[in-house]
């Protein structure tokens, strides 16, 4: 029988905090003097008896996890956080069914960045700021996961990233837990060195904090429907850039150099990949745009930077509206969707190691065909990559596409145009936000969906989020008779 005691418990914790800070923005309402300080305030105390409720009566039932409470857990987790995190969307002034409020909140706990708020210039300050905390919680919380969680799971391939060769928590978690503090702090760091930056840059306040968040959480989540293209303010654009691809470099190499050991964070492969990749497309769209007639010299530049590394790591803000430019960059953002950044990032997508997997793995194959008696080995920053973590990794890429295209077909059906279907579960399942076309693209918002596209969508963000077999494990007969 499944102990679900210990599941209980840290998600009781885990609404504690988040109904902590709901407190945050009532108290930027009441000095705003808008009334939705009454509703935060509300959405605090009920979010907060359920917690404290849930960690009291299972209080004296920590301890290390199995692989299967694990997994309960990590979903479980979400799905409350964004159950309860909803609330004061719902009762807000912004008026949201709870759908759209289920949706906004887990867009914003994903860090994927759809959107159905419109007219955001008109929104209450507490409400964007709720947007923003919400995807910093989620950044390092995705972080966090990636340490703890995700490589004892054995998950896509994440057990590359094992921190004891063990796969039971009791050994991992002491010196995790350790990592993630650290890590915390970092984060928090990066976050504020971000909002002076964006400050200095010309961004008001309110703007430089909130936009911070939401950048080093690779989110998007903008306090204006023309997201960052309002200021357009070009060395905004920049710093935006600079710290999109800081909160999408694993977090773990950050603490090497603050510890004085800056090699490993030049000499990692995926860091060089992720570069290279990043590099290659912002040239390409820039020659694009000059040979288009679109934009020309230090513009295309600026553009095509800004909305690669942008869409690229998931993050989803805009200065222009990518989807003009014509059907070649359409196809190339369109792509761009599902490579994402570095594993122990913010980032989403498919994750770089994965492609730096499935090239090893490939590669090491045509060189067997060539010459059947040599030997051969894939490898990963210099190590040997085992059988399992390439399984995984093949495994992960199958079910990526499959889910995106169940995702597409059943968007279609509620009668979607295809462009629409496809960019929207392309963003859904890959954590990056606008899709692509008129109604879900750079310039739209989700808002004019059917409820039940909503709802696909929200589970969508929530299996792109967790690597997929984290959530579909939990529909498997086998899992509860484990």
């Amino acid at each position: 029988m499944l102990d679900v005691r210990p599941i209980l418990l840290v998600n009781g914790v885990l609404l504690s905090l988040l109904g902590l800070a709901m407190l945050l923005p009532a108290l930027v309402d009441l000095n705003a003097g808008h009334p939705d300080w009454k509703v935060f305030i509300t959405a605090c105390g009920i979010t907060l008896f359920v917690g404290v409720s849930m960690a009291l009566t299972n209080w004296g039932h920590a301890g290390g996890l199995s692989v299967q409470q694990a997994f309960l857990l990590t979903t479980s987790a979400w799905v409350l956080c964004t159950a309860f995190g909803a609330l004061p969307f719902r009762f807000s002034e912004i008026g949201l069914d709870y759908t759209d409020a289920f949706f906004e909140a887990m867009s914003g706990l994903t860090t994927t960045g759809s959107t159905v708020v419109q007219h955001l210039g008109d929104a209450p300050p507490g409400i964007l700021l709720w947007r923003a905390l919400l995807q910093w919680l989620g950044g390092i919380g995705i972080i966090i996961m990636a340490i703890v969680i995700l490589p004892m799971l054995q998950v896509g391939g994440m057990q590359i990233f094992r921190l004891e060769s063990s796969d039971t928590s009791e050994k991992i978690l002491p010196r995790a837990t350790q990592i993630a503090g650290s890590i915390a702090a970092v984060y928090v760091i990066v976050s504020v060195a971000c909002m002076i930056c964006y400050a200095v840059a010309g961004m008001p306040a309110f703007d430089a904090m909130t936009h911070a968040m939401t950048t080093i959480a690779t989110g998007g989540f903008s306090t204006s429907d023309d997201s960052l293209g309002v200021f357009d303010n070009i060395w905004i654009d920049y710093t935006a850039v600079l710290f999109m691809i800081l909160g999408s470099l694993p977090f773990v190499l950050y603490l090497q150099v603050l510890r004085g050991k800056p090699r490993p964070l030049l000499v990692d492969t995926q860091v060089r990949w992720f570069l290279a990749i990043a590099l290659f497309l912002v040239l390409t769209l820039t020659v694009y745009q000059m040979w288009a007639g679109i934009n020309g010299g230090w513009q295309a530049l600026r553009y095509a930077s800004f909305n690669v590394v942008s869409i690229m790591t998931g993050t989803g803000y805009a200065t222009s509206d990518y989807g003009a430019w014509g059907p070649f960059a359409v196809m190339a953002f369109f792509c761009m969707m599902f490579v994402g950044g570095c594993a122990g990032s913010t980032s989403c997508g498919i994750k770089i190691f994965r492609f730096q997997v499935a090239h090893a793995a490939v590669w090491s194959h045509a060189k067997r065909m060539v010459h059947p008696h040599g030997v051969f080995s894939a490898k990963y920053n210099g190590r040997v990559i085992t059988d399992d973590v390439t399984s995984s990794v093949m495994s992960f890429f199958f079910l990526f596409f499959v889910c995106f295209a169940i995702l597409a077909i059943s968007l279609s059906a509620f009668g979607l145009d295809s462009l629409t279907a496809l960019s929207a579960a392309g963003s859904a399942i890959a954590n990056v936000g606008p899709g692509l076309g008129k109604i879900v693209g750079p310039s739209g918002t989700f808002a004019s969906l059917p409820d039940g596209a909503k709802w696909l969508l929200s589970l969508g963000m929530l299996l792109g989020r967790l690597e997929l077999f984290t959530v579909l494990v939990l529909f498997a007969p086998n899992f509860w008779r484990a």
